[in-house]
């Protein structure tokens, strides 16, 4: 591991102006994901500012009726949090369907939103990829790409985003707070990821130096009839084939608002808004879930060993919507 500077943050501001003041300054908080990264060459911090001691991890009711999470919360503590689970049950299945409860108990809200794809391209320095060397080409368009992206995908990458939690987080509509050089300012979750293109090399559209700060989660009564389903060869400890958050506002047999994330398949989590569309205003039955899949699915691309991913993802959006609408009344 390459040598560097380690040093701890008493407060957010002075954590903010060190890794400001240092282009190749990174945050830790967890390390679930970082130092991982660090150990095979992939990241390569001259210094590391430790945020695990900073007073963000309270959990909130907001006044309007949302709740605001700490970026210091652990992932553990946000998933069994009474008003994170009666209030958002996508969210806490989500949480619990990542990694293992020792990592859930050390990993981060924040870190969550940080943590880099798990390609295995991506983290071997001997493979060519335009995520970690701008320009050096992608070995996973024409290698073993099962795990790969089929939608938002480009000929600079095609990786997919890991989480689970963010799935979730995009159904929700959720914003994330930062604090920055300049300020703090609010990111709209479905502003905070970026896809591929032609920066790859680009995972959010934060600015060197800003922090995360919290995580707000919007009113949203009709979450509470949620579900997040995540489909993986194992049935635990595994990163997601496909994953789905959906949220459905079901009254007298039709679904009245819809809300459809799919997680595994882009570089990003990906708001199925085609999906959206097609369930809002019709029937709440399989009919219409096949419907919304379609429509989700309708640009995906395949590449050579992952064409299964796309039938996969339309049977678990019928899936997670027939499980979150329920008998439909």
């Amino acid at each position: 591991m390459k040598p560097f500077v380690y040093s701890r943050a008493t407060e957010a501001a002075a954590a903010v102006r060190q890794v400001s003041n240092e282009r190749s300054a990174k945050f830790i908080a967890g390390g679930t994901n970082l130092l991982d990264l660090m150990k095979s060459g992939v990241e390569l911090p001259d210094r590391l500012v430790d945020i695990a001691r900073l007073p963000l991890a309270e959990i909130t009711a907001l006044p309007q009726g949302g709740v605001r999470i700490g970026a210091m919360a652990r992932n553990s503590t946000a998933a069994n949090h009474p008003l994170v689970r009666e209030r958002y049950p996508v969210l806490t299945q989500a949480f619990l369907a990542g990694a293992t409860g020792q990592i859930r108990n050390m990993a981060s809200v924040g870190g969550n939103l940080m943590q880099r794809t798990r390609c295995p391209y991506f983290y071997d320095p001997a493979m060519r990829c335009n995520k970690r060397e701008p320009g050096s080409g992608c070995s996973a368009v024409e290698g073993f790409n099962r795990i790969h992206a089929v939608l938002g995908a480009s000929e600079q990458c095609i990786a997919v985003h890991p989480s689970d939690m963010c799935v979730a987080l995009a159904a929700l509509d959720a914003v994330v707070r930062v604090q920055g050089p300049e300020g703090e300012r609010e990111i709209p979750f479905d502003d905070f990821h970026r896809l591929p293109g032609d920066t790859p090399q680009q995972d959010t559209n934060l600015r060197h130096g800003e922090l995360i700060t919290a995580v707000d989660l919007p009113a949203l009564p009709f979450a509470k009839r949620s579900h997040y389903l995540k489909v993986r060869d194992r049935a635990s400890y595994e990163f997601a084939l496909v994953s789905v958050a959906a949220v459905l506002d079901v009254s007298g047999g039709r679904v009245r608002d819809a809300r459809v994330a799919l997680g595994g398949v882009a570089h990003k989590p990906w708001r199925a808004r085609e999906a959206e569309k097609i369930l809002t205003g019709a029937r709440a039955n399989e009919e219409t879930y096949r419907k919304a899949a379609e429509a989700a699915l309708s640009g995906a691309r395949a590449y050579k060993h992952n064409t299964f991913k796309i039938e996969l993802a339309k049977r678990a959006i019928v899936r997670a919507l027939s499980t979150a609408g329920g008998s439909g009344a």
